[in-house]
């Protein structure tokens, strides 16, 4: 029996559920084109950061207004976006570029809070031939004056004016980080969403003892880190009218198994593509295939849901319930 492993994705047919996030693999034409060889279905370009947008205009306006010297004190504390400075008009052209080379979706990913230049990038974005745009709302409120509901309005003033911009697809990137997530997902869905992407990763720094500074420390995911949004997605599924996409953990056939499960249409990978190599797509699609074939499920979106906290016998599992269940269950034995 052959089974059916496609799905749709913000109104997109995709041959399979397995989806590059964005990773430095999108850097090069030639990876790109290595990931759709390996049957990856659709690609999240790398981020083109709010920095770079700012730090773009800086540099033009330093230009013309060169002597000023206030602006050039200004472009000396602009924080260093290091390997991503490649500029706004450079990943236009590169979006340009995978479109003529390979035939998946290219879905363009923009990092920021604020509006400022969002809109006509994201128009630019569309212009150049993106199929879809993920809008990676990474912030980190560090400000105690600023409440909770003032950044939620801000998001959604930001979502809804993106989306009134432009015509293609719009996903949101979300982190587990708000009180009600529910009510958030409902809310981005009135304001023009057509996909959500659970979760975003939150890098932390780390100390340097000896240089007593601040350093960088990216640790890639594992497979323990599917449960998170595994959990949301499950919980969210026929309650919020978008597409869910699960990134976080994605690293076997299993997880992707699961996150089809609990109701996504796609299950993103990128750490994993980024330890076993491009390669390791073909493996987890075979394996996919290999379980489905041995369970007799026909297609991917015969499983959709199937274990959605809507679906199962005990939606408690879900919740707090479970969560006493399991603290009473463990026991310490010296």
């Amino acid at each position: 029996m052959m089974v059916d492993l496609r799905t749709s994705y913000l109104g997109m047919e995709l041959k399979n559920p397995l989806v590059a996030s964005a990773s430095p693999l999108s850097e090069k034409v030639e990876t790109v084109q290595q990931m759709e060889e390996a049957g990856i279905s659709a690609v999240v370009m790398y981020s083109l950061f709010e920095e770079q947008i700012t730090h773009e205009s800086l540099r033009l306006h330093h230009q013309l207004e060169y002597g000023t010297e206030s602006f050039a004190e200004a472009l000396d504390y602009f924080p260093d976006v290091g390997r991503y400075s490649i500029g706004a008009d450079a990943y236009l052209e590169h979006i340009k570029k995978l479109k003529e080379a390979v035939k998946i979706p290219i879905i363009a990913s923009l990092n920021g809070v604020t509006k400022g230049k969002w809109i006509e990038y994201a128009k630019r974005i569309e212009g150049a031939g993106a199929d879809a745009l993920e809008l990676n709302l990474y912030n980190l409120p560090t400000n105690p004056e600023t409440g909770s509901a003032e950044l939620e309005a801000g998001y959604l003033d930001l979502v809804s004016n993106i989306r009134r911009g432009v015509g293609i697809p719009l996903a949101l990137k979300l982190s587990p980080f708000f009180s009600s997530l529910p009510a958030m997902a409902k809310q981005f869905a009135e304001a023009g969403a057509d996909g959500l992407v659970l979760f975003n990763r939150f890098y932390q720094p780390d100390f340097d003892l000896e240089k007593l500074e601040v350093v960088p420390n990216l640790v890639l995911s594992t497979s323990q880190e599917i449960r998170l949004p595994l959990r949301w997605i499950a919980i969210l599924y026929g309650q919020v009218d978008v597409d869910f996409a699960l990134t976080s953990g994605v690293h076997r056939a299993e997880d992707v198994l699961k996150a089809m499960m609990a109701g996504a249409s796609v299950a993103m990978t990128a750490s994993a593509l980024l330890k076993g190599g491009i390669g390791l797509a073909s493996d987890i699609l075979a394996e996919l295939q290999t379980w489905m074939e041995e369970h007799e499920y026909e297609s991917i979106q015969q499983m959709q849901g199937s274990m959605s906290k809507q679906a199962v016998a005990d939606p408690e599992a879900f919740e707090r319930a479970n969560y006493m269940k399991e603290l009473s269950s463990y026991s310490y034995l010296p």
